[in-house]
């Protein structure tokens, strides 16, 4: 099996269920960017390397895909997504700035404001969208907007309810100007103390979430919606995942709060048959 294939297959994401319905092209190259993403982050996050280590890694991936874009790397995978960037034309910065998202991880593991959490999840996210989107093709330039605030609705969703998992690890995404309005400590955080100023502070991150997916919404034109099937899929599965959390009452410390893989088929399919019937 093709190592990009077999990446976005093995990880059982939402992203493999989301664009598995795409034509076979546009599939091979959505599989090599979420290869060339998933490879990227593995370096920050499943490793027990030290920080030394991890930037150094991160240092040679980034010369091995200047490489590959430019000739040949050392790595396949590199020179098939020079392949798919150059066939779909796609812009090569987000790729670098993704990398930035991921030094970001190396360098903090607290975020002071919302606008400090933003550029992250611009980065490492938003950023992924920007890439898609030329795989996709798109008429208008507002299918830009969609992608970026889609990004940053999907990371934000992700921080949520990965709270526990993130204070495990010793990393709190949340802002400090937030946990400091609702009264919430860092150490009651990584205590994983549910009370009602919990409540109160999940309650105003899941709205300004939701404000992120529909301001995502109102930026896709007519016209590129049909192109859009997949973004959208995977948009409907992270708004379900957001409204188990609302479900569960914000408690993410003792509740399992995931999308089952039967969610995602169904999501998927019924968004593309919609987006091929109506838009199409």
């Amino acid at each position: 099996m093709d190592q990009a294939k077999q990446i976005s297959r093995g990880s059982n994401s939402s992203f493999y269920y989301a664009f598995n319905l795409l034509n076979s092209e546009k599939r091979n190259a959505m599989n090599t960017v979420y290869a060339f993403c998933r490879r990227t982050d593995d370096i920050v996050d499943e490793s027990n390397d030290s920080q030394e280590i991890k930037y150094e890694n991160l240092r040679r991936w980034r010369i091995e895909l200047e490489k590959a874009l430019a000739g040949s790397s050392y790595y396949p995978l590199l020179n098939k997504l020079s392949s798919t960037i150059k066939k779909f034309n796609i812009p090569v910065q987000p790729f670098f700035e993704l990398l930035k998202g991921m030094e970001m991880d190396l360098q903090k593991n607290r975020y002071l404001t919302f606008d400090d959490l933003q550029l992250y999840c611009y980065r490492v996210a938003s950023t992924v969208g920007l890439m898609c989107i030329e795989i996709f093709g798109y008429k208008h330039e507002s299918t830009r907007d969609f992608a970026v605030n889609l990004g940053i609705a999907l990371q934000l969703t992700n921080i949520l309810r990965d709270i526990k998992k993130d204070a495990a690890a010793g990393r709190i995404y949340l802002p400090k100007e937030d946990l400091k309005r609702f009264h919430y400590s860092e150490t009651d955080l990584i205590n994983l103390t549910y009370n009602e100023n919990f409540k109160l502070m999940m309650q105003y991150e899941v709205n300004r979430t939701k404000y992120y997916f529909n301001k995502a919404t109102d930026c896709l034109n007519l016209d590129d919606k049909g192109k859009m099937f997949a973004a959208r899929a995977m948009q409907h599965i992270y708004t379900r995942i957001l409204d188990k959390i609302v479900d569960a009452d914000y408690d993410v410390y003792n509740n399992n709060v995931k999308a089952t893989t039967i969610e995602k088929i169904w999501i998927s399919f019924g968004v593309w048959a919609k987006y091929t019937l109506v838009y199409r």
